[in-house]
């Protein structure tokens, strides 16, 4: 039995072979319920994050940054800008050199029903991926924030002879609910998974964690079309790979885990499942932060995006009461803050904060136009929101909970048809 913390080190001609002989399947068709409004019009994958990306930018370019350029995204619902966004901003890979990102909408391949499950999503693109002759293939979720090298993981599946490598991440045992929970041997060896538990196993040895799935897995071809097939035959499955793949298969294959860490210090690395509006804001918020954990100026792990050719930002106006300046905050190209006061907050391209305004930490989504004289405060406010001059958002629970969508925590969430009915 290989070592598997040595089997993570592994890096150089190894792992290239191995990532070049690599398909990623993106799962990119989930709605998106518990972020509320902001998934009305389009699919979580697709929700901007960050001043200037969109959450899949995070996969595409730990896939692209990590030498696999053989990439097929799955879409279904809502996907149209998220199309639209991979074509413009990811078609630069060279078809003839065999590397695409490749987007793949739900086309009832198999039978008369669209994707009844991430399992069968896969299942009906089977013919895709044997045309493209993978070695392996790796499975991943295009809805979640994290950097990540996958050669590592890609190498750990092999020296460890695993049939599935599934990645996963130490969580606090009372969000464990949340997720896919795994418990291990010593070995990282898989001896049990259960889907959103009630009663989550602790990890041994430290009993306020547990050990989530990340939605990422590494299954050889070969042994996926086995799996896949079997479970395509089964009319009582939900065809699920966390519910109806891995667990069934624990007894009977070596299923590993992947602790997604820091190679060298074992610290765990910044992952985040930002499937709540909560989630979503206190992401981008962490980002505003003087040394955050996530490094969006990375020069060695560059995270790709489309973005249009924008102006710098400007902050114009000075003068007492009419001066245009931000504080802790970031804002992207193509803002005008005029006379007004921004702090703790993240600006997307594009949004206009005119005078006497006053917005704090907030998340301003592409396009907002923000009125004279308004108060904003713990709010995203969603793509192309015009807020009227005079409006006071998040200062009055009451008022704002009758209006718009107001968290547990007490974000408000401002969309653009909100602000209609208002008027």
């Amino acid at each position: 039995m290989v070592d598997p913390q040595a089997a993570r080190k592994d890096t150089g001609r190894y792992v290239s072979r191995l990532t070049s002989g690599t398909v990623a399947v993106i799962m990119a068709g989930g709605r998106g319920e518990r972020l509320k409004d902001l998934t009305q019009h389009r699919c979580k994958p697709a929700t901007p994050f960050g001043g200037k990306f969109r959450i899949v930018d995070f996969v595409l370019s730990n896939c692209i940054n990590s030498g696999i350029r053989q990439i097929a995204v799955l879409t279904q619902y809502k996907a149209q800008s998220l199309i639209q966004h991979i074509q413009r901003g990811w078609s630069y890979l060279r078809g003839e050199m065999g590397e695409f990102v490749e987007i793949i909408p739900a086309q009832q391949q198999i039978g008369a029903h669209w994707y009844r499950g991430t399992a069968d999503s896969v299942y009906q693109n089977l013919e895709f991926l044997r045309s493209h002759r993978p070695t392996h293939v790796l499975i991943l979720a295009g809805d979640h924030i994290y950097k990540m090298d996958y050669g590592p993981m890609i190498a750990y599946h092999v020296q460890c002879e695993a049939d599935i490598t599934v990645g996963v991440v130490d969580v606090a045992i009372d969000r464990a609910r949340e997720f896919g929970i795994m418990t291990t041997d010593s070995t990282n060896r898989v001896t049990k998974f259960a889907e959103k538990p009630q009663n989550p196993d602790p990890i041994p040895g430290a009993d306020g964690m547990a050990r989530a799935s990340m939605g990422i897995y590494v299954i050889a071809m070969e042994r996926l079309e086995k799996l896949l097939i079997e479970n395509a035959e089964n009319p009582a499955s939900a065809h699920d790979f966390g519910k109806n793949i891995i667990p069934p298969n624990i007894d009977t294959l070596r299923v590993f885990a992947y602790p997604f860490e820091n190679v060298e210090t074992r610290a765990q690395a910044y992952w985040r499942d930002v499937g709540n509006v909560d989630a979503l804001y206190e992401a981008n918020m962490e980002l505003v932060a003087a040394d955050p954990e996530l490094n969006i100026y990375d020069r060695q792990w560059p995270i790709w995006t489309y973005q249009a050719q924008q102006p710098p930002a400007k902050f114009v106006l000075d003068e007492d009461g009419r001066r245009g300046m931000a504080v802790n905050s970031m804002v992207t190209g193509g803002c005008i803050i005029s006379g007004a006061y921004v702090t703790n907050s993240l600006l997307s391209t594009e949004v206009r904060i005119n005078e006497g305004s006053r917005v704090e930490s907030s998340v301003l989504l592409p396009g907002v136009t923000v009125g004279r004289d308004c108060q904003l405060r713990r709010c995203i406010m969603d793509e192309q929101c015009i807020v009227p001059d005079g409006m006071r958002i998040g200062h009055d629970p009451y008022a704002d909970g009758k209006r718009f969508y107001v968290t547990e925590r007490g974000v408000v969430l401002v969309t653009p048809d909100m602000l209609k009915r208002t008027s």
